[in-house]
């Protein structure tokens, strides 16, 4: 039990401490490397739990993809982050309207939500035995019970993180070429094409 304890403080204080660089660090590629650090540390908190399956599911999902995506997408944008501040102020109001819009979506949404009439008999059940149980099946019985909101809000922030990411790669950059099917459409022969009459014995 004493060892338990000590990996168990080690974890959390590592868990605890990448979370504060993932906030505070200035550079976005150190950043996702203590989102990564964080999610391990996690990872190994739910094993010293006993929910194996969780841990794994931590490790492959999210460090496995999400937060190599992340670093993917920040080392191959070259994001110039203070040229984005600068730009701050300006969306401001627009970004607030927004917000205030989503926020009144928000408390209508919950003013108008009904709880159905079996969720109380079923958050008051006894829980099954452990023999009974599968890993699984009690991780998504508590999910989608007990745990629903945060649930839910995890989703979100997820959709809300893919989308900041979609709007950083649409950016226009100086000295990048894309391919624009408008302009492409629009070319006409004469400037595309030039005849040049070569004399005998010219050169082009």
């Amino acid at each position: 039990m004493v060892v338990q304890a000590l990996v168990f403080y080690l974890f959390a204080a590592v868990a605890v401490a990448s979370g504060a660089m993932v906030i505070t660090s200035r550079n976005p590629v150190h950043s996702v490397l203590f989102l990564i650090l964080a999610f391990f540390n996690a990872a190994g908190l739910f094993v010293l739990m006993g929910a194996e399956f969780l841990a794994m599911i931590l490790v492959v999902v999210y460090v496995g993809a999400v937060a190599v995506l992340f670093l993917f997408v920040v080392m191959m944008l070259d994001i110039n982050f203070v040229e984005l501040r600068q730009g701050f102020i300006r969306y401001l109001p627009v970004g607030a309207a927004i917000g205030l819009v989503l926020l009144a979506e928000l408390v209508l949404v919950t003013g108008a939500w009904t709880v159905a009439p079996g969720v109380p008999d079923a958050l008051t059940a006894p829980v099954p035995p452990v023999a009974e149980t599968t890993n699984t099946h009690a991780l998504g019985g508590l999910l989608y019970t007990r745990y629903v909101y945060l649930f839910q809000a995890a989703g979100l922030i997820l959709l809300i993180a893919m989308i900041g990411a979609i709007v950083l790669t649409l950016r226009s950059r100086e000295g990048v070429r894309r391919q624009s099917i408008e302009a492409q459409n629009a070319r006409r022969p004469e400037e595309v094409v030039e005849v040049v009459k070569v004399t005998r014995g010219g050169g082009v």
